[in-house]
């Protein structure tokens, strides 16, 4: 593979590439925005996304969060968390709060993350994937009559099964309330639940860590731009 110099004017404008990327996701409809229509975008929407910015984890009610969600984590319907639904100008004041995909086509009605081993998801006590299943409430198998709707066998590394979990939509009152971590506010789109580096870590992974004393280096997110994208724990590198 041959290497690709860039030089510092290219190397910015990657940097500035990114940042719009981060904040604008794809509100633009895959075409970029002009720099008038980018200031625009970003005189309205940054304080509204500031100030109702919607954490989303993955845990038992009660427990750790065992996953916490950012832009890119997949739903059952198989879409990222940025393709959903994940702000509004006055947040609902009903709960559970419902994250519904907006790809057109899609009959998903709430953000709802499962669980992975490996490269592929849990399975169903059916046998079957979760795209095996609809995408709708209810979630019922289309290969099998016996399925009453995806219900996995699958224990967490946190050890209670996966049915004792839920995904979780709250607010920064709400979060705080429990008192896990908001980290500071960012401007970047679909966050979810990700305040640093160590929320790229599953819950159980990050009580490990604390409880053996093991070296576990921490940036914050977005300390940098082009140089954040990888961060290093325990001699692995994890990317956004």
């Amino acid at each position: 593979m041959d290497a690709i110099n860039l030089d510092k004017p290219a190397l910015e404008a990657v940097d500035d590439y990114c940042e719009y990327r981060r904040i604008v996701g794809e509100d633009d409809g895959g075409k970029l925005f002009t720099p008038e229509e980018y200031e625009e975008y970003k005189r309205k929407v940054l304080p509204l996304r500031m100030k109702n910015r919607l954490y989303v984890s993955f845990g038992v009610p009660g427990g750790i969060d065992c996953k916490l969600i950012g832009p890119e984590t997949q739903c059952f319907c198989e879409h990222r968390y940025k393709q959903h639904q994940t702000e509004w100008e006055v947040v609902p004041s009903e709960r559970p709060l419902a994250l519904p995909c907006k790809v057109r086509g899609c009959h998903c009605s709430a953000y709802t993350y499962v669980p992975w081993l490996g490269c592929n998801p849990v399975r169903c006590r059916c046998k079957h994937l979760p795209q095996d299943h609809s995408e709708a409430t209810g979630h019922l198998c289309r290969k099998c009559n016996s399925c009453s709707g995806f219900n996995s066998p699958f224990t967490c590394g946190c050890g209670r099964p996966l049915f004792e979990h839920r995904t979780l939509v709250e607010t920064k009152l709400e979060r705080q309330a429990r008192g896990q971590p908001v980290g500071r506010d960012v401007p970047y789109a679909a966050m979810g639940g990700l305040t640093g580096f160590s929320s790229l870590l599953d819950g159980y992974h990050t009580l490990e860590a604390s409880c053996t004393g093991n070296n576990l280096f921490l940036f914050p997110l977005f300390e940098t731009k082009s140089r954040s994208f990888f961060f290093y724990s325990q001699g692995h590198s994890v990317h956004l």
